[in-house]
């Protein structure tokens, strides 16, 4: 079970139904044992927070990625536009100060490394196997697909790949997210654990 959550996680904005915080608490319980957690696509943390928990349980790490600029749906105009974060001085979302506010809340700051950058830019140099990769950035199919191939092959054998807000109907949701899902299980490397509500698991199966 997840231990008592130190803030008051529905006053943290964000998109995560909780059987699927549930769901990520308990596989990066496991996973943080073995190595690193990497999140891709933070926004104001509450996924964050179920991760980073889990990971202090086992002394490990979470990295925290996400440029903070919002994805597609978070811009002005857009379904999901929240003008709390719009940076005016900017021009552009600014999800980051929100972030920071809530990791200090929870208690979590030796615990959670962000990584305010875009996906490819961070990976390009990166050295660090990791146990478990959670993807739920950018929706629309570039930024999916990206986040996929930078990070995929960064994961150990054994190691989890969580991927948010799987809709089969496109009448539910973007499709983007199901693409990549069923690209990791086409391609051999990932076997099936879960299907919790819209988060799907899988576990790498080569090194």
């Amino acid at each position: 079970m997840i231990p008592e959550l130190p803030v008051d996680i529905d006053q943290i904005k964000g998109f995560l139904a909780a059987d699927e915080a549930q769901a990520l608490y308990d596989h990066a319980l496991q996973a943080s044992a073995r190595g690193p957690v990497l999140e891709i696509g933070s926004y104001c943390g509450k996924s964050t927070v179920y991760l980073g928990l889990a990971c202090r349980a086992n002394d490990s790490t979470l990295f925290a990625l996400d440029h903070h600029r919002g994805s597609e749906e978070h811009q002005p105009g857009e379904m999901f536009h929240d003008p709390a974060l719009f940076d005016d001085s900017a021009g552009s979302m600014d999800s980051f100060r929100e972030f920071r506010r809530n990791i200090l809340a929870a208690g979590l700051e030796q615990t959670v490394v962000p990584i305010v950058a875009g996906s490819a830019a961070a990976a390009r140099h990166w050295q660090t196997p990791l146990a478990m990769v959670f993807i739920d950035g950018g929706h629309s199919l570039a930024a999916a697909l990206t986040d996929y191939r930078c990070w995929a092959p960064q994961l150990q054998r054994g190691g989890i790949l969580a991927i948010h807000d799987l809709f089969e109907d496109a009448a539910a949701g973007g499709q983007a997210p199901y693409a990549i899902y069923r690209m990791a299980l086409a391609s051999g490397l990932f076997e099936p654990l879960a299907r919790v509500n819209s988060l799907g698991v899988l576990r790498r199966l080569q090194g």
